[in-house]
């Protein structure tokens, strides 16, 4: 591994930047707020309906067709779900019935996941483009160009700024004014930035299509440090306690020094990964282009369990002792966090497409060849 230093951060050993016990705001919903869901973990501390016990009883609540593949991850605000779709619009419907709100149009596909901050949302667009409509009524406010065409990465919204990276042939990674969209900094790869940055702590971790993994001041865009750990794609890091764990196309799973990026661990999955690991309760659960899910213990990076989901695996979420999985050409399956025992699985399978999310007890989940799915306790579901 390659390995350049270029300064050491002091960080401290928590997941996240903003408070834990903190509760999302919002008439008593609790918010799934970016990719990340603002904890750079895929992990949602909050939920309280859905546990081991009762997911067996999900049922479907309702679907949104788009006629177009759903690849984003839905995000869920203030009792709204936004999506993109390939059929280069952007969508807002409202969580509970799946009826739709507004829409946007693009001059391109909306593949990756949005953001939602203060009342507005942002999202790329292959048309090259980062847009910031408003939340409630889908209306323009700004638009940010990242000098080409093609897809760029979620963006990740912190203390006012938009980081997000761009995609084939802008392969920058920028920080934007949330508020005006003007450029605060640029940081120049060799590749295309197609995973959402994490930022946590005053540093932006990015992977990059030239095979290097990323650590920039999230105030100046400085290089802090950077390893060449292999190809990075889809999937984006996930921070917590002080590591950061990225899974890579050269089949391994990385455990990273935030402070350093001197390598802890790696598990060999074998084969590439376009799944963003999530963290919690001391493992990381990520899932593989071998049709398998891991859970490996977060410290040592030995295996604790795995589960053959048959085919690529996408990103999974955590809520409240579950892990919810999905995979293309396959199904949407609920395991145990402990031991990956399946407790649900939508019968007939799924074509999944996005990372799944797990919010106000109910999962929401994109497939091919384009219908948005929610997913909730049956009448008399406990």
């Amino acid at each position: 591994m390659k390995h350049i230093r270029i300064s050491v951060l002091i960080l401290c050993a928590c997941f996240v930047s903003v408070a834990w016990g903190q509760q999302p705001a919002g008439k008593g919903h609790i918010n799934w707020s970016e990719f990340h869901r603002q904890n750079m973990a895929r992990w949602n501390p909050f939920e309280s309906v859905l546990n081991p016990n009762n997911v067996g009883g999900l049922g479907r609540k309702w679907k949104y067709n788009t006629g177009r593949e759903v690849i984003s991850s839905p995000i869920v605000v203030n009792g709204i779900l936004y999506a993109g779709s390939e059929n280069g619009t952007f969508y807002a419907l409202r969580a509970s019935t799946g009826r739709k709100l507004w829409s946007y149009g693009t001059g391109g596909q909306v593949q990756c996941s949005a953001a939602v901050a203060k009342g507005v949302v942002y999202f790329d667009s292959f048309d090259g483009n980062v847009y910031a409509l408003n939340a409630r009524t889908g209306h323009k406010l700004w638009t940010y160009s990242e000098g080409g065409t093609g897809q760029g990465s979620s963006p990740a919204v912190v203390n006012g700024v938009v980081y997000v990276g761009g995609g084939w042939g802008h392969y920058n990674v920028h920080a934007l004014d949330a508020t005006t969209g003007t450029s605060l900094w640029t940081f120049a790869t060799g590749g295309g930035l197609l995973s959402s940055p994490a930022v946590a702590n005053g540093v932006v971790y990015v992977g990059s299509d030239d095979g290097n993994f990323y650590a920039l001041d999230a105030s100046t865009g400085t290089l802090l440090w950077s390893d060449a750990i292999g190809g990075f794609g889809w999937e984006s890091p996930a921070v917590g306690n002080g590591v950061v764990y990225i899974g890579s196309y050269d089949g391994n799973l990385y455990a990273l020094d935030a402070s350093t990026g001197a390598q802890l661990w790696s598990y060999p999955m074998g084969v590439g990964s376009y799944s963003s690991p999530a963290v919690a309760n001391g493992v990381v659960y990520i899932g593989s282009d071998d049709g398998n899910f891991y859970a490996i213990d977060a410290s040592t990076g030995a295996l604790l369990w795995s589960y053959a989901a048959g085919s690529t695996a996408t990103a999974p979420a955590v809520a409240n002792g579950v892990v919810y999985a999905g995979s293309m050409h396959g199904t949407v399956s609920a395991l145990d966090a402990s031991t990956g025992a399946v407790l649900w699985s939508v019968p007939g399978g799924l074509n999944v497409a996005s990372p799944l999310t797990v919010v106000n007890g109910k999962v929401y989940v994109g497939t091919y060849p384009g219908t948005i799915y929610a997913f909730g306790l049956k009448k008399g579901g406990k």
